[in-house]
């Protein structure tokens, strides 16, 4: 891409509510940054129908055993590499279900390394790296929907039956034309000319948590709306599974500690023992008759106990 073509990208684009912003107080610079953030939730807005598609599309590679990948350089690296490793903690899944590439490696999550991003092979490679099949889902990050790295990536993706999401923040993006499914979130002109990693940023980690948080719900990860398979490998997460079994089960703090343990820490588990009174192993099974899914197996153990509403 030549000079003039990426100066017209919405994202670099002088923003004239904040020309200003270097003769401004404190105060005046937070509020003009703040008004500009205050624009991102309704460009996503409009995005809704074609996340609910890419969501779909990772909900059925990860159900038919694929993993999904996100993959980027600079910020929407990082961003991807983010939400990809909460999602063991928040929702017991393997590290390996989804996980976040960045040009450069591991090194570029703290140094920058811009210059890996310039090259389309180095895309593909990682990939191949991972050992990508036509069961997982790949999903391109770049903020300017122009980034050689990731284009190479989805083109590697296609090119072995894997299914490729990109989510950008400039209309008419050339990732979009590399990939199943775009989102173009049109964040425009950023407080700091060009500093994608603040509006553009935002819209992506907010993509993001929409997309695996959609995807952990279809796979019954979540129970009303609480994080049923959350890992208590801390005393904040301990916490927080206590606090969710005495939500779903109206106990005391003593009788989820109990269910607990009995569950060996299985906070879905625990869940479905205190909703039947029924020990760890039959409880288990119906879980696994359900596929995971908590309503479901309350619902089988009801349908074969005939047991009153609980």
């Amino acid at each position: 891409m030549n000079a003039d073509h990426l100066r017209k990208l919405e994202t670099e684009l002088p923003n004239p509510d904040t020309r200003g912003i270097d003769g401004m107080d404190t105060l005046e610079i937070l509020a003009a940054i703040n008004r500009e953030d205050g624009k991102i939730a309704a460009v996503i807005q409009n995005c809704l129908p074609a996340l609910a598609e890419m969501v779909d599309h990772i909900y059925s590679c990860l159900e038919n055993g694929g993993r999904l990948f996100y993959i980027g350089a600079g910020t929407s690296g990082r961003l991807g590499v983010l939400d990809a490793s909460e999602c063991p903690p928040t929702y017991g899944v393997s590290p390996d279900l989804v996980q976040g590439i960045i040009a450069g490696g591991d090194s570029a999550l703290k140094k920058s390394s811009e210059q890996a991003e310039d090259s389309p092979e180095n895309g593909k490679n990682d990939l191949i790296l991972h050992n990508l099949t036509g069961r997982d889902a790949v999903i391109g990050l770049a903020a300017s929907g122009r980034t050689p790295y990731v284009i190479g990536a989805l083109d590697y993706a296609r090119s072995v039956g894997a299914y490729t999401g990109a989510i950008s923040c400039v209309s008419h993006a050339k990732l979009s034309g590399h990939a199943q499914t775009a989102i173009e979130a049109v964040t425009g002109p950023e407080a700091i000319t060009g500093s994608t990693r603040m509006k553009a940023g935002t819209a992506q980690k907010m993509i993001l948590n929409m997309v695996s948080t959609s995807v952990m719900v279809k796979m019954g990860k979540v129970y009303r709306n609480l994080m049923v398979d959350v890992q208590p490998t801390n005393e904040k997460l301990a916490v927080r599974a206590s606090s969710i079994l005495q939500e779903c089960l109206g106990c005391s703090s003593e009788r989820a500690k109990d269910l607990l343990s009995a569950s060996k820490n299985q906070v879905k588990l625990a869940i479905l023992m205190g909703l039947t009174d029924l020990p760890a192993e039959p409880a288990q099974t119906y879980l696994e008759k359900a596929k995971g899914r908590l309503n479901k197996a309350v619902a089988l153990w009801r349908a074969e106990n005939e047991a009153a509403p609980l």
